[in-house]
């Protein structure tokens, strides 16, 4: 008989999971106009203060996953998911433009922890035999988040015009999430005098923050990561000038959201069944199409289209090369393994957002997008060439 999949702590991480979320998107659209209307601060200071946010939560992770290694897991995750939650007061007292800088940089850093700590636990809460699947599922909550919230904070603030309802609504959802993950009863994997010891004496060693066993898959992310975030932040003013379409954004996103969360749900019997790299095969090629059809078919089908591809190639790539790296780590390396592959999506998005600029700055937004395209491809074929080998042969299990 089965292993029961859908069992109590399972449901409490993935909803902790998604308010987790959801209290992040909820403000993400509409922080740049609030820095706009109230502080008056110009677009150069915008991006200043939000890229803080994004510094800290790549800072932080490598030092997350450390700790969940190290010590009981349920109190990292408590403590962490506080500091999350609590963050959210601090958009309500900022007072000046400094404030809110201080206040939204912090912020990064407990969200880039509990994004660890709360995967990290939800393999514990897993029965092995389900356990790429849980995987698989448990994303769901990260793009429910991104399919929903946007939408609902821009209707409470074009009904309301309130921020600060906004920012309390973001506070208790928040809280949400940390009162369900306090119920959470787990038996930490790490709870043994000789486990603790044995991690004490390699506090200096790179793979107590960096999987190093699993280095190739790291970089391999980086490319998918670039591309999304040249995708995720300059899609608007690309669309606007080169294909005179000031509309369509949101619709684009819903589509992309509809692909990711259709093909986690189709996908996981294979993960089920333990077919990683078939699944990470499947998404590399269906986000090569759709990067390479959105420059290549700068028209309606082009554009829905490519949305429909990469999610449908995404949706199957995170939960494919989580569960590569995590099955390339050691029992008291998972938090090590989940922090690795965050990092790596992480710095891939922060070039992508560097160099998309540089690119179309210098040469122009169709320039920048055929190298997404370039990039994104390159990337697939270092899977198949190079990756898909190399996890085979230093799998653990």
């Amino acid at each position: 008989m089965k292993e029961k999949l859908w069992n109590g702590n399972y449901w409490k991480v993935m909803i902790a999971n998604f308010t987790l979320f959801f209290a992040f998107y909820l403000l993400t659209p509409l922080l740049p106009l609030y820095l706009s209307e109230h502080f008056h601060a110009t677009k150069d200071i915008i991006g200043v203060v939000l890229s803080g946010y994004t510094v800290m939560a790549l800072l932080s992770r490598p030092f997350s996953g450390y700790l969940v290694d190290t010590f009981d897991r349920k109190k990292v995750l408590m403590w962490c998911f506080f500091l999350f939650f609590i963050f959210f007061a601090g958009y309500l007292a900022a007072s000046t433009l400094l404030l809110f800088t201080i206040v939204r940089t912090l912020h990064g850093a407990p969200f880039g922890s509990v994004t660890v700590a709360n995967s990290t636990m939800t393999i514990d809460v897993l029965p092995p035999s389900r356990r790429n699947e849980g995987i698989g599922y448990y994303g769901l909550g990260n793009n429910l988040g991104m399919a929903f919230a946007p939408s609902a904070g821009l209707f409470i603030y074009h009904e309301t015009h309130n921020f600060e309802l906004l920012f309390w609504l973001a506070l208790v959802i928040a809280g949400i999430g940390l009162c369900v993950d306090a119920t959470i009863k787990n038996q930490p994997a790490l709870n043994s005098k000789t486990q603790k010891l044995k991690n004490s004496k390699n506090l200096i060693r790179l793979d107590r923050f960096f999987l190093t066993n699993g280095w190739l898959l790291a970089v391999n992310m980086v490319f998918y990561g670039f591309c999304f975030g040249v995708l995720s932040n300059y899609l608007a003013i690309y669309c606007k000038e080169v294909m005179g379409r000031t509309g369509g954004t949101g619709l684009y996103f819903a589509l992309l959201s509809v692909g990711l969360i259709a093909t986690r749900l189709q996908g996981n019997k294979g993960l089920r069944e333990g077919r990683l790299t078939r699944n990470a095969a499947q998404g590399v090629l269906l986000s090569s199409i759709g990067y390479v059809l959105f420059v290549a078919c700068p028209n309606d089908f082009g554009y829905y289209g490519s949305a429909l591809f990469i999610g449908l190639g995404n949706g199957r790539i995170w939960p494919a090369f989580q569960n590569m790296m995590i099955a390339m780590a050691h029992n008291n390396q998972r938090g090590t393994a989940n922090s690795t592959i965050l990092v790596a999506w992480d710095i891939g998005m922060g070039l992508g957002v560097l160099l998309g600029g540089v690119v179309a700055e210098h040469i122009g937004y169709v320039t920048a997008f055929w190298m997404t395209a370039v990039a994104q491809v390159a990337g697939s074929l270092l899977f198949y060439l190079k990756t898909r080998g190399f996890f085979e042969a230093r799998r653990l299990r």
